[in-house]
């Protein structure tokens, strides 16, 4: 996007306009706010419709969500479809919820507990802005979709920038973003998850390492790390993009931003080592709860594989376990298109996801990680681009399983 100059030369003048005498009280307020000379970006066409189409959406899985709690309640023979946010507070909300308004440990709680559970799993950035929110919004279910919308708004908004930055084409940016709002997972961006704001702040924090500001994409960086350990991916991939940049720029001195992203992460291990004695007990909370020991890549395929077909499990859990699978191998293509075009950055940044995600007892949350690999949406776009029929066969595949993931969530079957 150009940006929009807020040199008085350019801007309408009344007649006759008194000239100021030079000096300090004459300077743009610019100087004072550290703009130099580039206003703060604005709002253009481009942008509403992509706010648009984002609204759009989100009444629709609000219209999905009040349609699940009619037709399917827990219990089939209710009269009463239940609080109107329940569809909305399943799995890992709870977590959240409770971090929030308890703390990590709280009273003599904690995993020298049998009934524990594993809460320290979780990293506290979401939560810490959970518990902001809250003292606005009072409901802590509306406090979490509340984040979760401006969230989701802002990182649509960074999707369709980095997207025009990569193709010229002016409808890249929407087609990149319409495919990932409808998106299989696309649900989990409009509820109280950590999806949407860790793409609030990686997306602005990529688009600010294209423009080489590296301590705004630095801090940005390390406060997706706090929400999310992706965080560390991204700022591997970000160490990428500046080694690469280095090439032309000659500059070194934004070298240690490249650490800032560790902090959040060295803190919440400190946090958690005064507590349980255990710097990495947030990793040990994740074996626990959700088998995330180390196996090799092979050993992983095969243990859910023979989760998904092997009849080993009821039909509803095999069927997410498939869905791990296509998402596993969607991730791969991925992989091998981004190293054929050369884009390390990226590349490096989706490896190590599927590094991370690929190596545990069994696949677990992959689909919904899948919303995190923003540069799947442009190559998506690029596509669409060049095969008019690519759109088509998209939606018409897709909206369909964004809808079933929708009503597995809301209705409380979701087990990824």
């Amino acid at each position: 996007m150009p940006p929009i100059s807020t040199d008085v030369r350019d801007q309408p003048q009344p007649p006759e306009a008194p000239r100021r005498l030079p000096g300090p009280a004459a300077r743009p307020c610019r100087a004072r706010w550290g703009i130099r000379g580039r206003a703060i970006p604005r709002l253009n066409p481009g942008d509403r419709d992509i706010l648009w189409l984002y609204l759009s959406t989100r009444v629709g899985i609000w219209l999905t969500a009040y349609c699940a709690r009619w037709l399917f309640p827990s219990d089939p023979a209710a009269h009463d479809p239940g609080p109107l946010l329940a569809p909305f507070q399943h799995w890992d909300w709870d977590h959240f919820q409770h971090i929030a308004e308890q703390g990590y440990f709280p009273g003599q709680a904690g995993p020298w507990r049998s009934d524990w559970d594993n809460r320290e799993a979780f990293f506290p950035g979401f939560p810490l802005v959970l518990r902001a929110v809250h003292f606005l919004v009072p409901d802590w279910a509306l406090a979490g979709l509340t984040i979760s919308f401006v969230s989701g708004a802002v990182a649509v908004l960074a999707l369709a920038r980095i997207t025009r930055h990569h193709l010229p084409d002016a409808e890249a940016g929407r087609r990149a973003v319409l495919f990932f709002l409808v998106s299989p997972c696309a649900v989990f961006l409009a509820v109280g998850y950590t999806e949407s704001l860790f793409l609030a702040l990686a997306l602005p924090a990529w688009l600010a390492a294209q423009r080489h500001n590296w301590p705004l994409a630095m801090t940005l960086t390390a406060a997706a790390t706090a929400v999310r350990v992706s965080g560390l991916f991204l700022a591997a991939a970000l160490a990428a993009h500046f080694l690469l940049a280095l090439r032309s720029t000659r500059n070194l001195r934004p070298l240690p931003w490249l650490a800032l992203p560790v902090l959040p992460l060295a803190l919440f291990g400190w946090y958690l080592r005064t507590r349980t004695g255990d710097w990495m007990a947030w990793k040990h909370a994740q074996e626990r709860g959700w088998f995330r020991t180390f196996h090799t890549p092979w050993e992983a395929w095969s243990n859910t594989w023979d989760n998904a077909f092997g009849h080993a499990q009821s039909t509803g859990y095999a069927f997410m376990f498939q869905a791990e699978l296509v998402t596993m191998a969607v991730g791969v293509t991925l992989l091998v298109v981004l190293a054929r075009k050369r884009h390390w950055p990226e590349t490096v940044y989706v490896a190590l996801s599927l590094c991370a995600l690929g190596t545990s007892f069994w696949y677990v949350s992959i689909p919904r990680a899948a919303l995190l690999w923003w540069p799947l949406w442009v190559v998506l776009a690029a596509w669409s681009l060049r095969s008019p029929r690519f759109r088509t066969a998209y939606l018409c595949t897709v909206a369909p399983l964004s809808t079933v993931f929708a009503l597995t969530f809301l209705t409380g079957r979701w087990t990824g």
